[in-house]
């Protein structure tokens, strides 16, 4: 029997990517990001759903690409992270797929010498490459924690 995972999808720059779709909430449409200051160039600010105050990543800026405005493809990937939610900004998400775990290919056999920590695996999916991304490495690099504790309180506070 074959084994399989499955991933959303979603486009950044240009590049297919990939995320377990057990890490994904949901998946919305941007409308408005509000800004904070003194967080991390990659934090565009807070976005509220589902009753929610989240943390806003903007992918393009986290690795190191340049930002582009919002357009009507631009979505939010909300994902679960050591108990709370991390939206992330990509330039469009739309599919759903099963991936055969054997036709993954570790980064190890892949990109030898280049750093490509942030990766699970490359794919190979309806014809293109798609890079499977680690989810606690991209949310934890350098700024990570800031994210997740700093940018929106665990709890509200009390007057």
């Amino acid at each position: 029997m074959t084994a399989f995972d499955t991933y959303i999808l979603f486009e950044l720059a240009g590049a297919s990517y990939g995320l377990r779709s057990a890490d994904v909430q949901h998946i919305e449409m941007i409308e408005h990001v509000t800004p904070v200051p003194n967080t991390a160039a990659a934090v565009d600010g807070l976005v509220f759903s589902r009753g929610k105050v989240v943390p806003a990543l903007n992918l393009r800026v986290r690795f190191g690409l340049p930002r582009e405005a919002n357009s009507l493809r631009t979505r939010l990937i909300f994902l679960k992270f050591r108990e709370r939610t991390v939206a992330l900004i990509v330039d469009a998400a739309r599919e759903f797929r099963k991936i055969e775990t054997s036709s993954i290919r570790s980064m190890d056999e892949t990109l030898q010498g280049i750093n490509g920590n942030y990766l699970d695996g490359v794919a190979t999916v309806a014809g293109r490459l798609v890079l499977l991304l680690n989810v606690e490495v991209v949310l934890n690099l350098d700024y990570g924690e800031a994210l997740l504790t700093d940018v929106v309180p665990a709890t509200p506070a009390t007057t």
